[in-house]
């Protein structure tokens, strides 16, 4: 997932709204967003390659994603036995820690694992870690953004996704789900002066600059949101677009 928007605490009607797109290879196996069905209450897709998953909420309001650092030593493909970043989402979604207190865990084990970021919330706040940082942080009420560097990094997509963002979640009704879904399919690039760089070359940046991608044999597998409201109702919708549209996931927890 190469794009991830959070508004905490932002709106008079949730505590948590989340949206993201996926950026995978178009043939990696991937399950769409479900009800697991393991007694954990977990909702969200699987990655089929590698278990574990990318974006996620329980039925009980705990919420967990996860992107990817961009660092071309990470670009080798993965080794037999290598553990998947995507175990981090599910192992909090199963579990009982708080979010700091499972980040605090992790730290310890943080190099076993390629470049990652990971946000984590329940219902007593938003925490967030990545194994590219010794700092693991107390995520403050309003909108953040997170691409494939640290949070808030104002990489140009990540900039564009918020003011988005903040159009969808102006005023104090309820939010329309496909609105989120929507704002993410922008495939505008941005100006070669505002690319960042992170050693994969301009032509490569250029290509991974817009919100949502459509490359050969890669780009923006689907677009996932999730809304918790602040009785505890929790909202997943998910959309499919690659390598195949596959109808809308919509699933509601009173």
């Amino acid at each position: 997932m190469c794009l991830l928007l959070l508004a905490y605490d932002a709106h008079p009607r949730y505590r948590l709204i989340a949206v993201a797109n996926r950026d995978e290879r178009l043939d990696r196996p991937t399950e769409q967003a479900h009800a697991w069905g393991d007694g954990h209450g977990v909702i969200a897709g699987r990655d089929r390659e590698a278990g574990g998953t990318w974006f996620g909420v329980t039925a009980s309001g705990r919420f967990a994603a996860l992107t990817n650092y961009r660092d071309p030593r990470d670009l080798r493909p993965r080794l037999e036995g290598e553990t998947s970043r995507g175990a981090l989402v599910s192992a909090f979604l199963e579990g009982s820690d708080d979010p700091e207190a499972y980040l605090a865990r992790l730290a310890a084990d943080a190099d076993r694992y390629r470049g990652f970021n990971l946000v984590v919330s329940d219902a007593g706040g938003v925490a967030y870690a990545s194994n590219r940082t010794a700092r693991t942080r107390r995520v403050e009420p309003g909108l953040h953004g997170l691409s494939n560097h640290l949070l808030d990094t104002p990489w140009p997509k990540v900039e564009r996704g918020l003011v988005a963002l903040r159009s969808v979640i102006a005023g104090d009704t309820a939010i329309d789900p496909e609105r989120l879904l929507a704002m993410m399919v922008d495939e505008t690039p941005a100006p070669d002066a505002m690319l960042p760089d992170t050693g994969v070359g301009i032509a490569l940046e250029r290509s991974l600059s817009p919100m949502f991608l459509r490359l050969p044999g890669y780009g923006t597998r689907c677009t996932s949101a999730v809304l918790i409201d602040r009785s505890g109702g929790v909202v997943l919708v998910e959309r499919t677009y690659a390598p195949e549209r596959l109808p809308d996931v919509h699933v509601a927890v009173p």
